[in-house]
């Protein structure tokens, strides 16, 4: 083999062996678009979306060939994007397997109807942050910003210490919590909201999600928060038992 075939094979190893990684950045401004995309109610331009994501227009454009080509963004007005209708076809799928739907959302209906606050169901969404996946408005005349799908901090809210404290984070706030299976937010996340928010397990004890009520802080008064904080405890533990779990006995 020549000097020249040897510098041939070695530069093409290499472009081999970089390959996969090449291959996950790729995935991962595919997603960062997406993620930019799903975070604005307006469709955005190249300029939008390098702006949020970091990227060079010439990168973006070329991923979105694909990503257009699957159904995932479709092109406004020829200089505008948007989510296209792949994304809603996956999200259906989810939900069509997703059981804790069935499980939840009769249970909503009923602390409505008590006159609770609006509930809303939360899972971890990654390290910082948790998913509202539920939501159900009350029927009070004012409500809090909360809406299905909607990003929100981990340690900020009743919704978000629930999920830190059932998964092992330390401190006082968290033993607390944990002893007492509910958490209580006034004015955390936002200075006008207020929420109470209790752990749902499941069949193998886990932490499945917590479920919140939450609403003006003004309706939060101690007599309000007395009157739900039962009814919580209640939903939570019925939805527990249904999901094959067992809801740990708390102490009076």
């Amino acid at each position: 083999m020549n000097k020249t075939s040897a510098r041939k094979d070695s530069s093409t190893a290499g472009e081999e062996r970089e390959a996969p990684q090449k291959g996950v950045a790729a995935v991962d401004r595919a997603l960062s678009i997406l993620s930019a995309l799903e975070s604005e109610s307006e469709p955005l331009t190249l300029s939008d979306l390098s702006r949020k994501t970091g990227l060079y227009k010439s990168t973006i454009l070329r991923l979105m060939e694909t990503l257009h080509a699957y159904g995932y963004v479709v092109r406004i007005l020829e200089t505008r994007y948007a989510l296209g209708p792949t994304v809603y076809r996956l999200g259906m799928a989810y939900e069509r397997r997703n059981p804790l739907r069935e499980h939840v959302l009769p249970i909503f209906q009923r602390l409505v109807e008590a006159g609770t606050e609006s509930p809303s169901f939360h899972i971890r969404h990654d390290e910082r942050t948790r998913l509202c996946l539920f939501r159900l408005n009350s029927n009070h005349s004012t409500l809090d910003r909360v809406h299905v799908g909607d990003i929100l901090p981990l340690d900020r809210g009743a919704a978000g210490k629930i999920i830190l404290a059932f998964e092992g984070e330390q401190g006082d706030e968290a033993e607390r919590i944990r002893a007492q299976y509910y958490a209580l937010s006034l004015g955390e996340r936002d200075a006008s909201c207020a929420g109470i928010s209790a752990p749902v397990f499941g069949a193998d004890g886990g932490l499945v999600g917590s479920l919140s009520m939450s609403g003006p802080r003004e309706r939060f008064t101690e007599e309000n928060i007395a009157r739900m904080q039962p009814l919580l405890m209640e939903a939570v533990q019925e939805i527990t038992g249904s999901l094959g779990g067992r809801f740990p006995r708390i102490a009076a």
